[in-house]
């Protein structure tokens, strides 16, 4: 995917197949909404905002009212000058993995084609500034340090999550995404010493 647009912030979309689809498109992190969900999602658009103050990000949601509605929300939750809207065309159809087109029959972000999602992306990466490189956290870390793949790694990413001011209840790649985003590698050790002094059994009912 060499030919993929490389953005210098995330982009939120609505659902998992819109990630799906711009995965193919962009070379950027790429976060969801979970349609409707980030309404009551609190620890969530808490997150996003810190993210958006510290890098900026884009929003891409679908071109339909519910579009709209989420578009506004993101409006209020996140600072205005780091918040970037990009949008899809109002194109007729339906997806292929639906049985039936949506109420307003429009193709979401998923449905687009390859060039109208390239079209909407090029004109920001032409201007994009690169981040500052800083070593990145990887999987590997992750597990080596207990977070993912063992006994008790769920309680350890809730006590770095509790720390670190992120949700808690994030996987394992979720959280491996929050915190390239706000974090390099030395900051994600300092935040891990200070979880890990915290008693386990405050967690308990996380496993």
């Amino acid at each position: 995917m060499a030919d993929r647009i490389r953005l210098d912030r995330p982009v939120v979309v609505e659902g998992k197949y819109d990630k799906i689809r711009l995965q193919a498109i962009i070379d950027a992190d790429i976060l969801t909404t979970d349609g409707f969900g980030i309404f009551k999602a609190k620890e969530k658009a808490a997150m996003l905002r810190r993210i958006a103050e510290k890098n900026g990000i884009i929003v891409l949601t679908d071109s339909d009212g519910g579009g709209l509605v989420i578009r506004n929300y993101m409006n209020g939750i996140l600072p205005k000058d780091k918040l970037i809207h990009l949008y899809v065309p109002a194109v007729k159809g339906k997806e292929r993995r639906k049985t039936e087109a949506s109420r307003e029959g429009l193709l979401g972000v998923e449905g687009m084609d390859t060039e109208t999602l390239k079209e909407v992306f090029l004109p920001f990466a032409a201007g994009a500034e690169p981040m500052p490189p800083r070593e990145s956290i990887t999987k590997a870390d992750l597990y080596g340090d207990g977070l993912s793949g063992g006994a008790g790694s769920k309680a350890k990413r809730v006590a770095l999550c509790k720390e670190a001011g992120l949700p808690l209840n994030l996987s394992a790649d979720a959280l491996l995404t929050a915190l390239n985003l706000l974090y390099g590698k030395a900051e994600y050790k300092e935040l891990l010493k200070k979880a890990v002094r915290e008693p386990e059994g405050s967690y308990e009912s996380e496993q």
